[in-house]
């Protein structure tokens, strides 16, 4: 187990330990775990781990590491505590419009247009639209200007009543499951950016769900949310997909998500598969 103790554990109160020790605390009382419990999970020593937090003690990068590792802390806030307990970040951080990241989007752009004939988008942390496929964008044609303007959130203009929500025939249904979505992704993150958000999507009025909407006796038997979409074919139907970078080392990528939607009935597959789109 580790069991060191840093030698400037009696020197007095540390700032830069006390703060560290401090972020360590709140991620592991975000987690819901007692001092003991995480001591006992990272095989590190309750009193070790006791000093750290109370900044007695100044972690170490690798005891850093290890903490968060056992805490699923995001690397950015991983960086974040390196740097409270004096220590360089550890996880590089580019845009994805950077040439270090040529090659990452790409790959993205490849994901996204090998999902075609069916709509698939990829958005960073907080819902911005890092980029979408040709049956995405076809999805949005109708949407007003506005809402497509610098930092585009896929959330909002999902459930914006300018947006997408007047084509949603199950709009009540949705906007609950996105509101469901936002309150574990707070819970795991502590964004107060997407915490916001969850506030502001929360307080947009929605319709009574149409009476197109799927019948109460068959939405018992499914085992995930469609969303269901006006068309002038007829309603279509998907299923939606989440697909992260997990073995990311770097920041801005670990925060990539790709949502792929695949069609939820043989209507929707066939409509989609006469339509054809340009890469």
């Amino acid at each position: 187990m580790f069991e060191t103790i840093s030698c400037d554990s009696f020197g007095g109160m540390n700032d830069t330990a006390h703060h560290a020790g401090a972020l360590l605390r709140q991620w592991r009382q975000q987690r819901r775990l007692s001092q003991l419990a995480l001591a006992s999970e990272a095989e590190v020593s309750q009193r070790h781990l006791s000093f750290i937090e109370s900044g007695r003690s100044r972690p170490s990068r690798d005891m850093v590491l290890h903490l968060s590792e056992y805490l699923n802390v995001p690397l950015r806030e991983r960086n974040t505590i390196l740097t409270a307990a004096g220590h360089a970040p550890h996880y590089p951080h580019h845009r994805l419009d950077e040439p270090e990241h040529k090659n990452i989007r790409r790959m993205i752009d490849a994901v996204l247009n090998g999902h075609l004939p069916h709509p698939a988008l990829a958005v960073d942390r907080h819902w911005t639209l890092v980029s979408a496929n040709a049956a995405a964008q076809a999805m949005l044609a109708n949407v007003a200007p506005h809402l497509l303007t610098g930092k585009v959130n896929v959330l909002r203009l999902s459930l914006h009543p300018d947006g997408l929500a007047p084509n949603i025939l199950n709009l009540a249904e949705w906007h609950t499951h996105i509101l469901a979505r936002l309150d574990h992704e707070v819970s795991y993150s502590a964004d107060a950016k997407l915490s916001s958000l969850r506030n502001e999507l929360a307080a947009i009025p929605v319709a009574v769900v149409s009476k197109t909407a799927m019948a109460p006796s068959h939405q018992e038997e499914r085992i995930a949310i469609p969303l269901r979409l006006k068309s002038d074919a007829g309603p279509l139907a998907f299923l939606s997909t989440t697909t992260v970078f997990g073995t990311a080392t770097d920041v801005t990528l670990s925060e990539v998500t790709i949502e792929a939607f695949f069609p939820a009935d043989t209507f929707t597959a066939h409509e989609m598969a006469k339509r054809a789109y340009d890469n």
